[in-house]
């Protein structure tokens, strides 16, 4: 995949030697890219990022990711970096040294620069990375970074709930489709492809309250025009039923998986 190839030809300029391994994740890899999918990449650096090389990655991203990639409109990248010492030995929360996404792009053209901090996601994107990641440089995810336990992943997933809400209104169909996944992940253990997590919840919500996700995963699947006027009066009710779901199993955790 062209786009692929370039992020990664863009990592190895920015960081050199210091580049230890890069994966692909996420849609690519497990339920096959959807019409909004993003292209999901993960690197490990040995090494602190410095100023120059995050301003560098993002200058190059911009020019690759999204409806404003240089040589016309292509996928969304989302990039994450992180340094190894911050996640091997494993501790929560790790440290993200660099994030590349298409909602962040307003602010990358107003000059800001991500830098270093605390994110509780890294524990599922770690787990997501070692399950299905495809290795594009260095050694297997299996081999250069440590299991994050259940506990972490369970603890990252309801962390992220009160964000998500605080963009219903003007992101729906993503922050509807990430309910439904934190909902399955916390009852079944595994995490699923949005449209799985789409499905799996449907199966079990009430039927008053299906509308909202089904119109979401149907935009995800390029099936309907995202459209939201005609449920705009359900959608705050129907996410609410998704987090009742999700605190109900919060509250009362299956038991813990072996394996």
């Amino acid at each position: 995949m062209r786009q692929v190839e370039c992020v990664v030809e863009l990592l190895r300029e920015v960081l050199g030697p210091d580049l230890l391994a890069a994966y692909l994740y996420g849609s690519a890899v497990s339920a096959g890219l959807r019409p909004h999918s993003d292209v999901d990449v993960f690197a490990v650096t040995g090494a602190p990022t410095t100023p120059d090389q995050r301003a560098h990655l993002v200058g190059g991203l911009m020019n690759l990711s999204g409806a404003g990639a240089a040589h016309g409109p292509d996928r969304p990248v989302e990039l994450t970096v992180v340094q190894l010492a911050d996640v091997r030995p494993w501790r929560f929360p790790p440290v993200r040294e660099f994030q590349y996404g298409e909602w962040l792009r307003d602010a990358y053209e107003r000059g800001e620069t991500p830098r270093p901090e605390a994110d509780e996601d890294l524990a599922l994107l770690v787990t997501m990375v070692r399950q299905r990641g495809v290795t594009l440089l260095g050694p297997s995810a299996t081999e250069l970074l440590d299991p994050v336990p259940e506990s972490d992943v369970r603890r990252a997933t309801v962390a992220g709930i009160p964000a998500l809400l605080e963009e219903l209104e003007t992101d729906t169909r993503n922050v509807v489709l990430t309910l439904a996944r934190v909902w399955a992940t916390l009852a079944t253990g595994e995490i699923l492809s949005k449209d799985a997590a789409a499905d799996w919840a449907l199966a079990r919500l009430p039927e008053e309250n299906r509308a909202v996700l089904a119109h979401a995963r149907a935009v995800y699947l390029g099936e309907a025009e995202e459209s939201w006027e005609r449920l705009r009066t359900r959608i705050r009710r129907d996410a609410e039923a998704l987090v009742t779901e999700t605190e109900r199993v919060a509250q009362n955790p299956p038991p813990t998986r072996h394996g």
